[in-house]
């Protein structure tokens, strides 16, 4: 049995144990990056194949011959074309749940820094601005006391219970969103309501039809004056245009973002264009703790054990 694993620099595999995957199969070709162009090729004789980002596509899968399972080295498959592979009988797997401590935890740092603003007073200090104060301390940007506040929660799986519960125990008072399935559940708030209380917003919802650009500018200007938002789950769940404007003209307090639409962003991209005041952006690196890689490959091991049992 042959595999191929497309894309390993997303993983930094020399970081991790990989005695698991070597032994999953009796052959890897490891590639640490593969153009659109050099799919085919590659995984022509492969019996498996592992990708995080890479594409494949319905002619990709079609043509692959021996190609007898698929292993997205991530939760989410959109990158996979699955009509294709179910034609083939070929089982599509991904790894869910590996994220639950690092993604939570990166939401709360984001969180924090906002509502503390000490990326600024760092940038200050490291400038000199601090010794050249008159008085001991520096009061030059607002910073909020996160307990009593309330922290939105859109998305309300294992990453925004996990979230939920660290701004609890900040002392936050927790709304969560109602269903965009539109399923009633007890204790849901309507959002409209949420953007309205919320003195903080984090998502954790997927990308779907329905939350595409979810953030345009009617939810932005629904969102109270002065609120804080944070997005570690899909960029595409952000009108990142109108975000720049909402923080530009001073209607929101800050926004963090781990993820944008475009990864990695275009030079021009909006809101890395200008000196737009609080925001945040971190290079979709929630996940990547060493624990949360170990968990992730260690996932895509029992996933390709899993088949060959059952095989």
């Amino acid at each position: 049995m042959r595999g191929v694993f497309l894309d390993t620099l997303t993983m930094k595999l020399e970081e991790l144990d990989t005695s698991g995957l070597e032994a999953s199969l009796e052959h890897w070709d490891l590639y640490e990056s593969t153009a659109p162009e050099q799919v085919a090729d590659r995984i022509a004789g492969a019996d498996v194949v592992i990708t995080n980002k890479v594409v494949l596509d319905r002619e990709l899968i079609e043509n692959a011959a021996r190609l007898k399972l698929i292993c997205v080295c991530a939760t989410g498959t959109n990158n996979i074309d699955h009509e294709a592979a179910e034609e083939r009988g070929i089982p599509v797997r991904n790894v869910a749940g590996y994220a639950q401590a690092s993604v939570p935890q990166h939401a709360l740092a984001l969180i924090l820094a906002l509502a503390t603003r000490w990326h600024q007073y760092h940038s200050d200090v490291v400038a000199g601005h601090w010794s050249e104060s008159p008085v001991f301390t520096m009061l030059d940007y607002p910073v909020m006391e996160l307990a009593g506040k309330k922290l939105g929660i859109i998305g309300y799986g294992d990453l925004g219970r996990k979230t939920a519960e660290l701004g609890r125990a900040l002392g936050m008072e927790i709304l969560v969103a109602e269903s965009f399935t539109g399923e009633k559940k007890a204790g849901r708030t309507p959002l409209g309501q949420l953007l309205a209380e919320a003195d903080v917003i984090s998502l954790h919802c997927p990308l779907t039809d329905e939350t595409d650009k979810l953030v345009d500018r009617e939810f932005l200007a629904a969102m109270r004056a002065g609120a804080l938002l944070v997005n570690t789950a899909r960029g595409g769940l952000v009108d990142e245009a109108a975000l720049a404007e909402a923080l530009e003209n001073g209607h929101l307090g800050g926004a963090a973002l781990d993820v944008l639409s475009v990864e990695p962003p275009p030079a021009d991209h909006p809101l890395l264009a200008g000196d737009i005041p609080n925001l945040i952006i971190t290079p979709h690196s929630a996940w990547i703790s060493r624990e949360s890689r170990q968990r992730l490959l260690d996932g895509v091991v029992a996933n390709i054990e899993e088949w060959r049992r059952s095989a």
